[in-house]
């Protein structure tokens, strides 16, 4: 009897995070669908076009690249040899 009721409080406990974890993911998505909206609406009143591809393509030309090819010489590379010690 025991073991039901630490199966049951087990199964109630998953089902909790599951719901809590649905309800949070629902509001991350409405949430960005009015972002969205609002940006639209503002491109609209200022009389420009709104689409989200141009948006995040435009957002990422202003980022910094972290990593670039070319970006370190030889000369700031430093070869380390490690062997065990006993």
């Amino acid at each position: 009897m025991v073991n039901f009721f630490k199966r049951l409080l087990g199964a109630v406990a998953f089902v909790l995070v599951a719901l809590i974890s649905l309800g949070m993911a629902l509001i991350f998505t409405f949430s960005t669908l009015i972002a969205m909206a609002i940006l639209a609406l503002a491109a609209k009143l200022r009389g420009q076009r709104f689409s989200v591809q141009e948006y995040w393509t435009s957002r990422q030309s202003r980022r910094k690249p972290l990593f670039t090819k070319g970006n370190v010489s030889r000369d700031d590379v430093t070869d380390v040899q490690a062997r065990d010690i006993r």
